[in-house]
């Protein structure tokens, strides 16, 4: 690594947190009220369009219970690519000190994903599949796939994390969920720190290589990608057949055209990008 000396003091707060595991001891209740709001309405794919006007109160209940399935499930997947990404890197050249910190990392993603998969599980019977499209491989840039990974990683927990905030002190929610999201938040935030120094690091690495114009546009087109392709997967025409509504396909085509839902992803897509820019990573979306 470039300065490993960053990772040694939050890895201390870590390993003191290690045996505090929130999900074993879990309270699921055997059922969620079917005529309540599983998902905020303002987290509603229609909040703030017309789509939104002509459903009924009963109709967009409905819509917020599939709508949180398909985000919980959108956190399952997340959790296990990068799973997958990070054990390949753990106690490999590079990642000598951050590999005690990828340790936490796994095992606390581990439980996260557990506990998104029994949500969807025990209260929607079912996880949606993964839509979204895999980034393709970089090549044989190392340095540039590994500051991939992490960047993801990271731009990930920028798209979601104000989302779990938002559910978590929503009154009008089950209280399980409001459980589930506040966990998850906290344990996020006790890895975000670490994240953000590896990202830094990693691109630092990157950058003293001296990345030429064709690894720049690379790592644009591949991160705006990926800011895209996870926002339209807030859509799911899955979804909105479960909650009963016609055409989904149509219906997410045009949502995610409506100029309201696309200002929409701007806010929530803003805290990720100014990251980038910050550290002189070209993104655009």
């Amino acid at each position: 690594m470039t300065d490993d000396h960053d990772f040694r003091e939050p890895l201390g707060r870590l390993s003191a947190k290690a045996g505090h595991h929130p999900y074993t001891a879990f309270d699921w209740p055997a059922a969620l009220p079917g005529d309540e709001y599983w998902f905020s309405p303002e987290l509603l794919s229609v909040h703030g369009t017309e789509y939104a006007d002509e459903l009924s109160d009963e109709q967009l209940c409905a819509l917020s219970r599939w709508e949180s399935v398909n985000f919980h499930s959108l956190n399952v997947h997340g959790i296990r690519e990068r799973l997958i990404e990070v054990t390949r890197r753990v106690h490999t050249p590079g990642f000598e000190v951050p590999s005690e910190f990828l340790h936490h990392f796994i095992g606390a993603e581990n439980e996260r994903m557990w506990s998104f998969a029994a949500f969807c599980m025990k209260y929607g019977g079912r996880i949606y599949p993964d839509e979204k499209l895999r980034p393709p491989p970089a090549g044989e840039d190392p340095a540039l796939e590994d500051f991939l990974v992490f960047a993801r990683i990271l731009l990930f927990e920028r798209i979601v994390g104000p989302y779990h905030v938002r559910l978590a002190a929503d009154a009008r929610l089950p209280p399980v969920v409001r459980r589930l999201d506040r966990i998850r938040h906290q344990d996020a935030g006790r890895h975000n720190a670490s994240t953000v120094r590896l990202v830094r690091l990693l691109w630092e690495r990157l950058a003293e290589s001296g990345p030429g114009e064709e690894e720049r546009r690379a790592a644009d087109r591949r991160l705006s990608e990926y800011l895209r392709t996870t926002m339209a997967s807030f859509y799911n025409p899955a979804a909105y057949r479960d909650a009963g509504l016609a055409d989904g396909p149509d219906l997410r085509k045009r949502l995610l055209d409506h100029p309201v839902r696309q200002a929409a992803h701007a806010r929530v897509l803003r805290d990720a990008t100014d990251f980038l820019h910050g550290i002189g990573v070209p993104v655009t979306v």
